[in-house]
């Protein structure tokens, strides 16, 4: 996010689809592609602005642990790409209802609950992976990214908390694995 200054809540996508998404990042935003891996936004975009980069990262770790810990991992089924409107982003997006949504408005409750501030969200909370962000493509090229579709399900295992200082490159302060206490592990 160019001239972002942010804590965010991210969570990387595994599996085939993961690897997917990372060629054609690669392909047709090499930018993107070398900012971070594909992954969904949780906290820091939709739904509810970064957190206050002045939060501790043992603060935010001691509230997300529990939510984290109870989750389970997810497989989401994309939608077919779309481009946000009024701009040149081109996304896959996923539901906002159901288990992403619930672990997002469960780690929003917990941010709450410990009094750690969070920037006003800008947009509805939409989940979904970036394919194409910073280039305007031609209009063949974008096209084609439309014209994708995906099979294979996003893969979420953990989530990642990391402070955004653009133009700078992400600090990851912890990943916590999804769903550790039925693994009978420490999150």
């Amino acid at each position: 996010m160019p001239g972002a200054n942010g804590v965010f809540v991210l969570a990387p996508l595994g599996g085939a689809a993961g690897e997917r998404i990372a060629a054609i990042q690669r392909e047709y935003d090499p930018k993107l592609a070398a900012e971070s891996a594909p992954h969904v936004t949780l906290v820091g975009s939709s739904g509810t602005g970064p957190i206050d980069p002045s939060a501790s990262p043992a603060a935010v770790r001691d509230a997300l642990a529990p939510v984290l810990a109870a989750a389970r991992p997810l497989a989401l089924p994309f939608g077919v790409p779309e481009r946000f409107p009024g701009t040149n982003v081109i996304a896959l997006p996923l539901s906002p209802h159901g288990p992403v949504r619930e672990l997002h408005d469960r780690i929003v409750e917990a941010l709450a609950r410990s009094r750690i501030p969070t920037a006003p969200g800008r947009f509805t909370f939409t989940p979904h992976a970036t394919l194409s962000f910073y280039p305007t493509l031609a209009p063949g090229r974008a096209r084609e990214l439309l014209a994708l579709r995906f099979a294979e399900p996003a893969l979420v295992d953990r989530v990642e908390v990391s402070h955004t200082r653009a133009p700078q490159r992400p600090v990851t302060w912890f990943a916590v694995p999804l769903g550790a206490a039925a693994a009978g592990g420490a999150p």
